[in-house]
C-alpha cells in the first residue's frame, strides 16, 4: 500500500515579494491559500481579496461590486467625520471617478491579522495616481496629475468590509492640482459643535509627568516595540528615541509628499509638529504585525488630538483643536526601524484650523 503525499499549501500572498496584478489574476480561482468562509470562490487569501477587490472597483470600474464587498451598514471613518451605509460608499466612489481618470492604485503592502471566524483586519498601503479631468467640489478640471500615499484599514467578514478607516495625503493632492490648500480650508464651513472641547488627555492627572514606557525587544514583541516607541516619542516628548531605536539610514514618508532621510530630518518633523500643537496627544487604536526579512512589518492606526498654540507650517496659532485619524507602517530590521510611512490628512487639519463655524441654532 502506498501513501499519498499531500501537496504543500501555497504561501499567502505577501507584497514584500513584489507581486504585480498579473500574479494575483493568474492565481484567481486556483484554490484557497487560507480558510476564507463566506468569501467569493476566486479569492485565494485575505491579501488577494483586499488588493483585487480594490483593483476591480477602482481600476476596472466595477463599482457595483461595492454591493457584494461592503456591508449594507458599513461605517467609514475619515478625519472629516463618519459616513454610514453602503450607498454612501457608492456615491463617493462615483464622484471620485467622475473627477479623476487614469487612476492607478499600486498596492505597496498589506499588513493583516485575524481569521475567518473572528474577522480579518487589513492595513492596505497604496501609492495612487490620477488626472483631474472632471469637476470636483473645489472647482473645474485642472488636467493635472496627482500622486499620493494612502492607507486603508478595513475590518472584513465573509467577503464584506464592515468598517473602514481611510487616511490619505489630501493637502498634497490639492497642491499638485494647483490649489492653495489653506485658501480652500478658509472657504470651508464646519458644522456647529454643541459643546467646547475639554483638555487634551495626555498627562495622567493635572500637573503629573507623562509615563515613560520601557521599550520591549523588537524581535520578541514588534507591536509592543512600536507602541512604546510612539508613546515615548509623541506623548512623553522623548525625541532621543529616534537615535536610539531608528536606523541611521532611516527613510520615512510623511504628509506633504515629504521623504525624510536620517535622524535630523525625522527629528525636525516631530519637533516642528509638536511645537505647533504643544499639548499634542497620540492614542493607539489598533495594531497588527507580520514577519519581514530580518524583522517585522507593523501597522498602527492612531488618533491625534491637540490645540493649535504654536507657530509653524500651519500659520499663526488659531487656538483651535484638531482631531485626526492617522496610520503608520513601520519596517523593523535588526531591532531598529529602517522604513516608516506615517500619514494623516493635512487638508482635514487645515480645515479644522481655518474653516468658518456654522452658527448654532
Amino acid at each position: 500500500m502506498t501513501t499519498r503525499r499531500s501537496q504543500p499549501r501555497p504561501a499567502i500572498f505577501d507584497l514584500a515579494g513584489h507581486p504585480d496584478m498579473a500574479d494575483f489574476e493568474r492565481a484567481a480561482g486556483t484554490g484557497r491559500r487560507q480558510p476564507l468562509a463566506g468569501f467569493d470562490d476566486d479569492y485565494t487569501d485575505i491579501v488577494d481579496y483586499i488588493v483585487r477587490c480594490t483593483h476591480k472597483i477602482w481600476e476596472e470600474k466595477a463599482i457595483g461590486l461595492i454591493y457584494t464587498h461592503y456591508a449594507h451598514n458599513v461605517i467609514l471613518h475619515t478625519s472629516f467625520g463618519v459616513t454610514y451605509g453602503r450607498e454612501a460608499v457608492v456615491r463617493n466612489t462615483l464622484a471620485s471617478q467622475a473627477g479623476f481618470t487614469a487612476g492607478r492604485g499600486y498596492a505597496d503592502d498589506v499588513i493583516w491579522g485575524g481569521d475567518e471566524r473572528d474577522g480579518f483586519y487589513t492595513s492596505h498601503r497604496v501609492r495612487g495616481s490620477s488626472i483631474n479631468t472632471g469637476p470636483t467640489p473645489h472647482g473645474p478640471p485642472t488636467l493635472r496629475r496627482t500622486a499620493r500615499w494612502g492607507i486603508a484599514d478595513c475590518f472584513i467578514r465573509e467577503n464584506r468590509i464592515v468598517e473602514e478607516w481611510l487616511v490619505h495625503d489630501g493637502a498634497s493632492s490639492l497642491r499638485q492640482m494647483g490649489y492653495d490648500a489653506v485658501a480652500l480650508a478658509k472657504k470651508a464651513v464646519l458644522p456647529a459643535r454643541p459643546h467646547t472641547h475639554g483638555e487634551v488627555d495626555r498627562l495622567p492627572t493635572g500637573q503629573q509627568a507623562p509615563a515613560f514606557l520601557d521599550v520591549p525587544g523588537a524581535q520578541a514583541d514588534p507591536q509592543g516595540f512600536v507602541a512604546a516607541l510612539l508613546h515615548n516619542l509623541w506623548n512623553a516628548r522623548l525625541v532621543n528615541m529616534v537615535r536610539e531605536h531608528y536606523a541611521p539610514g532611516l527613510v520615512a514618508y510623511v504628509p506633504g509628499e515629504r521623504k525624510l532621510s536620517g535622524y535630523g530630518d525625522y527629528e525636525n518633523f516631530v519637533i516642528t509638529f509638536m511645537a505647533c500643537f504643544p499639548d499634542l496627544a497620540l492614542t493607539i487604536d489598533h495594531q497588527c504585525a507580520l514577519p519581514a526579512p530580518g524583522g517585522h512589518r507593523v501597522a498602527t492606526r492612531f488618533t491625534l488630538q491637540g490645540t493649535h498654540q504654536g507657530y509653524g507650517p500651519y500659520g499663526a496659532p488659531t487656538g483651535r483643536r484638531i482631531f485626526l485619524i492617522g496610520a503608520s507602517h513601520h519596517v523593523i530590521q535588526g531591532g531598529k526601524v529602517t522604513q516608516e510611512w506615517t500619514l494623516f490628512d493635512e487638508f482635514a487639519l487645515l480645515t479644522q484650523l481655518h474653516a468658518r463655524q456654522e452658527a448654532q441654532q
